[in-house]
């Protein structure tokens, strides 16, 4: 794999068991890479090897007055530079290589089970962990593993050495032999503490990053409260503790740095102490101690590699288990007992009912559909299981199992199922579209045939053209989504806010999330871009909950509008919008309680009355009374005629 050669097309199935087994994984895939880099680095290390036997013969020939010798170590010298700087510099190039494929290997996994799992990963792991795992972990993965090719040669260098040294010049040859291994595992010990005080650090900065976040998230209300210096504060005591175990950290990794200066630095000593007394007994030559002197002064360079492949260990293990951990998640059930099925079946044939057998709910194909929950996180819970995103703890009541015998004939007129159809393995009841089960299809497939848009949608950076450029049918307009989500002072608020030469409000770049519109203008965008998609089934939580009733009025008779003859979803409490929709469902207790229009619904449904006008007890009772009274006076007067 080439970095030309990115992405990969398929970045294939981790190894997500653990973080050392994942970093097994990714080293296995990438075993070509790591041999050309391991050959590369071997030939610049054995030219770095032999530097101290060539000017140990040098310094022979000179002694011995023998010019062919000083020759050919001329020669041996002019090979080994050859080969130190073209071993190098692929080395280089190739090590380069395996960190950049590797980081980006990770990234495709990371990004392919975001897609996966959609909202239900930020439920599961903290936003803030999925953006350090996938920018600050990822470095430190392909760290490692662009580590391991440079230290395997390194490790190949210092095993010639001190076989070199053994046949060249014995006695000395066995003294570096015992040495280099005790200089090599002398910081073992120290590393267990090193990598638990850069935890430590990491977790620090974890938390500063975070409450910094949510501070300027919330720097408005707390202007207004006038907490801002009590969070300056706080947030200052955080920066203080990540400095105080910065300091910490890189005080152990410097005593370890200076283990790997002051222990070759004593071998060295020890080397020509004792090799300065064999050549004064002349059972050494001056040549063999300077070209035991140079190995050991050599070897300072590739036992620097011992400490940075400790380094990008300790570093990479816990970064590479918070990437399995995301790794390892998967598309559960309702009781998060299942894994999503792994045989899809065919997609359903068009105009088909959307059907939910745990609460009985059902969406006529090409109807507008209303939805009224009392609870705003259950109605949460039924959108993304109608979107075929079934979550941890998704139950959406206790009774929900009861909800297939409660509306079993609505299921049955209208999707020709019953509730037990669509039930997994487990036994919970999955949404059916046309009597396929949503779970059971490519997820790809589910998503396009059914779209849910959240009560908190995100808006991208970029264009408003580039917002727009979504998959969809290309029966619908951006124009005419605009129009219909009533985004006209939302463009002009854009193209005053734009730079000089932009004419075309398409062309105005959104900020971040959107932070410069206002909520009900970022809602009205999100529920734009749904409606370009012009899905079969297009579920909405929520879509006007940040605008004004006038506007609100007119986005209704605009979906409406633009959605006639497509299946479409909307979970509300709003009158005005349930007045536009063909058929109202009121959720209760998890099941469907009662169905009709919205004006039906509020003459003979109490508990509809209460969560649609927000009634209390007491004036139901009061009205109810009203109607009564009311109904006593109309038959006296028909009795009296």
């Amino acid at each position: 794999m080439q970095i030309s050669d990115l992405p990969y097309p398929d970045p294939g199935v981790p190894d997500a068991r653990s973080g050392p087994r994942f970093l097994l994984w990714l080293g296995r895939g990438q075993l070509g890479g790591q041999l050309k880099s391991l050959c590369w680095g071997m030939l610049h290390f054995t030219g770095v090897a032999a530097l101290p036997y060539a000017v140990g013969l040098g310094v022979d020939a000179v002694v011995d007055r023998e010019p062919n010798g000083l020759l050919l170590v001329g020669v041996l010298l002019l090979v080994t530079g050859i080969a130190i700087s073209v071993g190098d510099s692929m080395l280089h190039s190739t090590a380069v290589t395996n960190w950049i494929t590797a980081a980006a290997r990770v990234q495709q996994l990371l990004a392919r089970k975001t897609a996966e799992l959609g909202s239900a990963l930020t439920r599961r792991v903290a936003a803030g962990e999925v953006v350090a795992v996938s920018t600050g972990d990822v470095e430190k993965i392909g760290w490692f593993v662009e580590a391991v090719s440079r230290f395997l040669a390194a490790v190949f260098s210092v095993v010639l050495v001190c076989v070199g040294l053994l046949f060249y010049a014995p006695e000395l040859g066995v003294v570096v032999a015992i040495g280099v291994p005790l200089i090599a595992l002398a910081s073992l010990p120290l590393l267990p503490r090193a990598t638990q005080r850069a935890d430590v650090q990491r977790e620090k900065a974890g938390k500063a990053t975070e409450l910094a976040s949510d501070t300027v998230a919330g720097l408005r209300v707390l202007r207004g409260i006038g907490g801002e210096e009590l969070f300056l504060g706080r947030y200052r005591e955080a920066s203080q503790e990540v400095r105080e175990a910065a300091v910490r950290s890189a005080r152990m990794w410097a005593l370890i740095s200076a283990i790997q200066v002051v222990l070759p630095g004593a071998l060295m000593i020890v080397v020509v102490w004792y090799g300065a007394a064999l050549v004064s007994d002349g059972r050494i030559a001056v040549g063999e101690l300077v070209a035991a002197f140079s190995a050991v002064a050599t070897l300072l360079y590739p036992l620097r590699h011992f400490q940075e492949i400790a380094m990008a260990y300790s570093f990479s293990r816990p970064s590479a288990q918070r990437a399995a951990r995301v790794l390892s998640l998967t598309r559960t059930d309702a009781a998060g007992e299942r894994p999503a099925r792994t045989d899809p079946v065919a997609a359903p044939a068009a105009g088909g009912d959307l059907y939910d057998p745990r609460t009985g709910l059902l969406a006529p194909a090409g109807r507008f559909t209303a939805v009224v929950c009392g609870d705003p996180d259950l109605a949460g819970r039924l959108a993304e299981r109608l979107g075929g995103h079934p979550m941890d703890g998704d139950p959406v009541s206790e009774a929900g199992a009861d909800a297939e015998a409660d509306a079993g004939a609505e299921a049955d007129a209208g999707s020709g199922s019953s509730a037990d159809s669509g039930a997994d393995g487990t036994g919970a009841p999955s949404v059916l579209l046309g009597g396929v089960a949503l779970d059971e299809l490519e997820l790809d497939t589910a998503r396009t045939l059914v779209l849910v848009q959240d009560k908190d949608p995100v808006l991208l950076s970029g264009t408003l053209r580039e917002l727009f450029d979504v998959p969809a049918s290309g029966a619908v307009e951006s124009a005419a989504a605009l129009g219909a989500a009533q985004c006209a002072d939302v463009l002009d608020a854009l193209l005053q806010s734009a730079p000089d030469g932009v004419e075309n409000p398409m062309d105005a770049r959104i900020t971040e999330r959107g932070r410069s519109l206002s909520g009900g203008q970022r809602q009205r965008l999100a529920l734009a871009r749904s409606l370009v998609t012009d899905p079969e089934v297009l579920v909405l939580d929520e879509p006007t909950s940040a605008v004004d009733s006038h506007t609100e009025a007119r986005i209704a008779d605009g979906i409406a509008a633009l959605r006639a003859g497509r299946t479409t979803v909307v979970l509300a409490s709003s009158p005005l919008l349930l007045d536009r929709a063909d058929r109202v469902v009121l959720i209760d207790g998890g099941t469907v309680a009662a169905v009709g229009t919205h004006r039906e619904l509020l003459q003979r449904e109490p508990r509809y009355r209460a969560v649609v006008t927000r009634e209390t007890d007491e004036e139901q009772r009061l009205g109810g009374l009203e109607l009564t009274e009311l109904a006593e006076a109309l038959t006296e007067i028909e009795e009296s005629a």
